[in-house]
Parts: structure tokens; sequence; C-alpha cells
């Protein structure tokens, strides 16, 4: 990506209706700062605005425009759990380390919107709560497991019955499950460009479409290299996720290589009208239901429908989803009547499968050390837009001195991904696969 070209955003409910973001140099020249944040995504944004907040200069290099990527392209939930581990599983994989990342992840929800009230960011931020409705009887041991471990260290969680569980959704296809009140939902690239704005208030440097080919430690700096610049700086945080490697293959092999980037498409339906809106989901919470083969919607300010699909061929720009999702959304709420969607987009999760035969199962979150005073991490699997946000809390003060030992960052080194290629391909092929075993579930 040239400097000087424009970008193109992705057509997408969030692009057509968040506000403007700032103008925004590309970098040239040399420049130095105190940390360097490489990603302008809710991570890179995040730490940015924490290392203002304590006084700490800071530059922040984005390949493209603050929230171009994952951040602004996802479904806008705002979930404060892992997708597919649950607290036990953290302890048991990082003892001590995994108690305290828990705790961040608990509350991270609750920290976006207090965030978003603090600085009064215009995200059509909703903290109406985020249900997980089970999608069979078999599937309910699930969400007792999930409000066991949930409430056992705090968090605002309930089962729910199947009565309970059709008045929230509005839907009787559902046999329970487990609701956290502190989740909800946002316009995910209106929150990434109102981060930006508040970053740049707080006076840090944001340069964008400066890709960055690659970073190294010369004595007792980073240095930070774009086509036409470079950031010399004492610390550096990495926050590029899925698109690691999308501009430049020498920025970070070793994270990239660690990290599989899945296809995610979203698709948002006309305006609802309101006598019809008022039963589905009539509280408005986010939801995402426990099909291997997701099923989720929300909705907007505008009531639209936001939900999405997966297919194995997506066809051009997803157009034979809408087909198969409508269908599901009647399967759900027959009241809905003919289903059109007026946007379709898609954008990379950045998986991190632990078992390479399975690619579509959400692994862990890896966060690392890269070195002397640097850190980052990959692994959203689909859950990030409240973790990201409080993680790079928790990047900002590990820049600034603070042990990582009492803070919630699991560190671990960089594994590459087994075939990470070839698991990238076939990714979608496992999709018949996941429906066959839902169906089998009920």
């Amino acid at each position: 990506m040239s400097a000087s070209a424009p970008v193109t955003w992705p057509p997408s409910l969030w692009a057509a209706t968040a506000p403007a973001g700032p103008a925004l140099p590309a970098l040239e020249g040399e420049v130095q700062a105190d940390v360097v944040v490489i990603g302008a995504g809710f991570t890179g944004l995040s730490t940015a605005i924490h290392l203002r907040e304590a006084g700490v200069e800071v530059v922040v290099v984005e390949a493209a425009e603050p929230g171009w990527g994952a951040s602004g392209r996802n479904n806008g939930q705002v979930i404060p759990t892992l997708a597919g581990h649950d607290p036990s599983a953290m302890v048991a994989r990082h003892g001590e380390a995994g108690e305290r990342f828990n705790a961040v992840l608990r509350d991270s929800a609750q920290y976006l919107f207090d965030t978003i009230r603090r600085y009064d960011i215009a995200a059509e931020a909703e903290q109406a709560g985020w249900v997980q409705p089970v999608h069979s009887p078999g599937r309910f041991k699930l969400a007792e497991k999930r409000v066991r471990e949930w409430s056992s260290i705090g968090a605002p969680v309930e089962l729910l019955d199947k009565a309970a569980t059709a008045r929230m959704t509005g839907s009787e296809a559902w046999f329970g499950g487990f609701w956290n009140r502190t989740g909800g939902h946002i316009n995910p690239l209106a929150l990434a460009r109102g981060l930006s704005q508040i970053a740049l208030t707080l006076g840090a440097v944001i340069y964008a479409r400066s890709p960055v080919a690659g970073m190294t430690r010369q004595g007792e700096r980073w240095l930070v290299k774009t086509a036409k610049g470079s950031v010399t700086a004492r610390a550096l945080v990495l926050a590029t996720n899925a698109y690691t490697d999308a501009f430049e293959g020498g920025l970070a092999p070793a994270i990239a290589a660690e990290v599989v980037p899945v296809l995610s498409w979203q698709m948002a339906t006309q305006p609802i009208s309101d006598n019809i809106a008022k039963t589905i989901i009539p509280d408005r919470q986010a939801m995402s239901d426990t099909h291997r083969e997701l099923y989720f919607a929300r909705w907007d300010a505008r009531n639209r429908l936001v939900t999405g699909g997966a297919a194995v061929f997506p066809g051009a720009g997803g157009d034979n989803l809408r087909k198969p999702v409508a269908e599901r959304l009647l399967r759900l709420w027959p009241q809905l009547g003919e289903v059109s969607f007026d946007y379709v987009w898609s954008g990379y999760i950045g998986m991190t499968p632990d078992d390479v035969l399975k690619p579509q199962v959400p692994g862990y979150p890896r966060i690392h050390r890269l070195g002397p005073d640097a850190f980052g991490w990959v692994g959203c699997n689909g859950r990030a837009v409240a973790l990201s946000v409080s993680l790079g809390r928790e990047l900002a003060r590990a820049t600034q001195g603070v042990q990582v030992e009492t803070l919630g960052l699991p560190l671990s080194e960089p594994k590459a991904q087994p075939m990470r290629d070839l698991v990238r391909r076939i990714a979608p092929l496992a999709l018949p696969l996941y429906r066959a075993l839902d169906a089998r579930e009920i």
C-alpha cells in the first residue's frame, strides 16, 4: 500500500454509518518516541490511550487506517469470555497468570463500556448484556458449567431455562442458556475511530497508510521501519493479530506463523419495523449460541439485525450466503417474513487452533514478550472486542516496567501453527462436519 494511496474500505454497515475518522499523515522521515505501537486496532489504540493517560510519549504506526482490519469489520458484540475455554482451562494452562487473565477478561466488557462513557465516544454502545443460548438439550450442561465457573470468580452470569431463553431471544429454537449482564454491542468501526480521536486528543501521534516492514533491536532501542520512515523507541507493542503479515511478510514472521487468519462474513438486514423488532431479542442483548457453526445476531441503532455466516465457497462478495442465512433467521424468527440484506462484508479472525485437525475450533490467545520492553498478542479467536481494550491497558503497563507477574498477561513463547497455510485453506472445509455434528446433537 502506497503512503499516498487512499484506503479502500469494505462496503460494510459500519463503514456506511460510523462517523468519519481523523485525517492522519503517513510516516515519513525519522521519529523518536518512548513507546511505538504497531497497529491501530482496538489493542493498539487502547495501549496508546493508556500510555498517554500516564504521560508517556507514544507513536502508533498503522498500515491502513484505524479500524480498517478486524476491529472495524466484526459483528460488534462485546463478550467477556473466550470462545472455547472457561476459567479453569486458563488456570490449568497458565497457573496464577491464568487467574489474573481471567479477572481481566471477566471485567473486560464493563471496562469497555465504562471507557466509552468516560470519553463520550459515539459508538452506538448498548450495554444490554450478552446471551448464549444452547442449541440442543445436551448442550445445556455446557451452560451450567460456564455459569458455575464464571460465577465462582465473580462474573454477573445467570443460568436461563428454556422459557427464560425464549423470552429473552423471542424464539423457541433454543433449550436454555446463560447470560452475562455486562456484555452488549457497539458499532466497532465507530469505536475504533473514536478511540483514535481520543488518543490524538491526549497527545498520541498516529501515522496511517504506513505498513511496517520490520522491527529490530538496535542497542537499547527498537527500530521500526516503513517504506518512507522509521520510529525509534525504548519500548514496543505489536498489535496486528490476524493482519500481521497482510501487508509486509517480514514484519514478525514468528508471530504471523502462529495465527491462522479465518475469513468471517457479516451481514446486515434491511431495517426491521418496530412492531416486529420488539418481538426479536426485545431487550436488545447481543446473542451468539453454542452451534459449532455459530448462530449470532444483534440489533444496530437503525433496527437492522446484524448477523453472519460461513461458507465453504462464499462466492462473489458472499452473495451465496444471503439465502441460507436468511433461511436461518426465518427458522429462528418466522415473524420476520421476507429477509433481505443491505450489507454483506468480510474480514479475518485471528484463530489459534490447538488441534490442527480442527482448524475452526477456537484456541487460546497468545501473549508474548518479544524482547526487552516489547510485547504483543495474537489469537482473538472471535472474542477480541472487549478483551483487546483491556489488554491494551495491561500491555501499556508492561512497557512501563510494571512486573508482568502482577498483570493479566499469561506469557508464552511464539509457536508456529503446523501446516499453517494448508490449515488456512482447508478451514472452511470443516463446515459440513460441524453442521453434521450440530444436527446430530439435536
